[in-house]
């Protein structure tokens, strides 16, 4: 019944986002207090977890997003972008370009958010796009697909870092391990499933989108552009600095000043204040514009996300009421006594929560916490177990998800579009990504 009720709620947002033509915050609001009563949710506690939802979701997401906005618009005003894109492409070359992109988001994807990721990556990953005539969608798959496979499987994300600890497995042989699954499910899920999907549904591959979010598209001077150097050390200022926090983190003493002064700049906010500071100089103050101009592109990127925030918010509210509704413990029971494979076991209960949830991170900590005495049980290597929750923990990305609603307005797509082309790389991602660890558990 509680999974029924979950479908009746999706059901109901994309009646009231496709047939009213609702607006997409407010249905996602609608629903949440739907969803809530159906629950039996106490009716003075709803607003409540409403706000909740809401404000857990922004208040993570927030100043991410708006300084990461601003850094981009920065990026992009100045031509940093537009620099970086033409080099990527004579470097590259048209046939190899997704090569560049799949190994630029693997980068990334190592210290960022799957959001954050997203944020960083695609001013430039747009420009790319327009300079070699293909549709953003084409180089688009690849990025987001790498993105989100680093987010599942590889620690020092936050997920499979904490599940790792859940079930007292070796960090170092995680990410090994993870390393060895995530190379041929980007290749399935990115340049693959970039093939099978322009075959098969060729519409969302189209060129010159209008994407808000985004801005205009400017043309350039390559001489009038910043230089490649300083446009790549602008645009991953926040990789370099939370990277250098997450190696020295386990390199040096906790209680060690300079350890925590370098965990204080690399930390996602202030390293993302920094980096905003930097680019200011570097895409403004030193290209000799005015401190009124920069300050305009400034307060036009937040207009451009400013409608997306209260959607990520939204789907935040709808992840909320599902989990005070007690959708995560009605799932816990059903797996409390299994004898199916445990690495199958784990992959299942991931899956079933991130339907349910949207969060993978709460999917996968929750899941870690019902299948780990699975493994002094079965013996299974516990790090595969880890990776099986990361794969569950990524599969079917809908509409109760920050990430799904990203995708949609970033990628100027409907929202039908949204699930046929997201929901089933997410799907594809997972799957390849279990089929990954069951072969691997062959030989280890």
């Amino acid at each position: 019944m509680p999974l029924l009720i979950v479908a009746v709620g999706v059901a109901i947002l994309i009646f009231l986002i496709i047939k009213l033509k609702l607006n997409t915050f407010v249905s996602l609001i609608i629903t949440s207090f739907i969803i809530a009563l159906v629950l039996q949710i106490p009716i003075d506690k709803i607003p409540t977890s409403i706000e909740t939802g809401i404000g857990g979701q922004l208040g993570h997401l927030a100043v991410i997003f708006g300084f990461g906005s601003m850094l981009g618009k920065l990026v992009s005003d100045s031509g940093g972008g537009f620099r970086i894109a033409t080099t990527l492409i004579n470097r590259f070359g048209r046939k190899k370009i997704q090569i560049a992109v799949v190994i630029s988001s693997f980068v990334v994807g190592l210290a960022l958010f799957f959001e954050v990721g997203l944020v960083v990556l695609l001013p430039i990953i747009f420009v790319i796009a327009r300079e070699v005539d293909l549709p953003l969608m084409y180089l688009g798959i690849p990025m987001a697909a790498t993105l989100n496979v680093t987010h599942a499987f590889l620690p020092p994300h936050p997920a499979p870092t904490a599940v790792t600890d859940i079930m007292h497995a070796e960090l170092g042989h995680v990410l090994l391990l993870g390393i060895i699954v995530a190379i041929p499910t980007v290749i399935v899920c990115g340049p693959l499933f970039n093939w099978v999907l322009f075959k098969l549904y060729p519409q969302v591959y189209r060129k010159d989108v209008d994407i808000k979010v985004l801005g205009k598209f400017r043309e350039f001077k390559i001489d009038e552009t910043p230089k490649f150097g300083i446009s790549v050390l602008t645009s991953m200022m926040p990789v370099i600095l939370i990277a250098l926090a997450t190696i020295c983190s386990s390199t040096l003493p906790k209680n060690n000043l300079i350890n925590e002064i370098i965990q204080f700049i690399g930390a996602p906010d202030a390293a993302m204040l920094i980096s905003l500071i930097f680019a200011i100089y570097t895409m403004g103050i030193a290209r000799h514009l005015k401190m009124t101009d920069i300050s305009d592109s400034l307060v036009e990127s937040v207009k451009q996300v400013s409608m997306m925030l209260l959607i990520i918010g939204g789907g935040g509210a709808f992840k909320q009421v599902l989990v005070d509704g007690g959708i995560a413990n009605y799932i816990s029971t059903l797996f409390a006594h299994t004898s199916m494979s445990p690495l199958l076991a784990a992959w299942l209960v991931a899956a079933l929560l991130r339907i349910s949830l949207g969060s993978a991170t709460v999917a996968s900590l929750t899941a870690a916490g019902l299948v780990a005495p699975l493994i002094a049980q079965t013996g299974v290597n516990p790090a595969l177990m880890v990776l099986a929750v990361g794969a569950g923990s990524v599969f079917a990305d809908h509409v109760n998800d920050a990430g799904f609603w990203m995708i949609k307005e970033y990628f100027g797509l409907s929202l039908k579009e949204t699930f046929l082309s997201w929901t089933t790389l997410t799907s594809v991602l997972s799957l390849t990504g279990l089929a990954s660890v069951l072969t691997l558990s062959i030989f280890i």
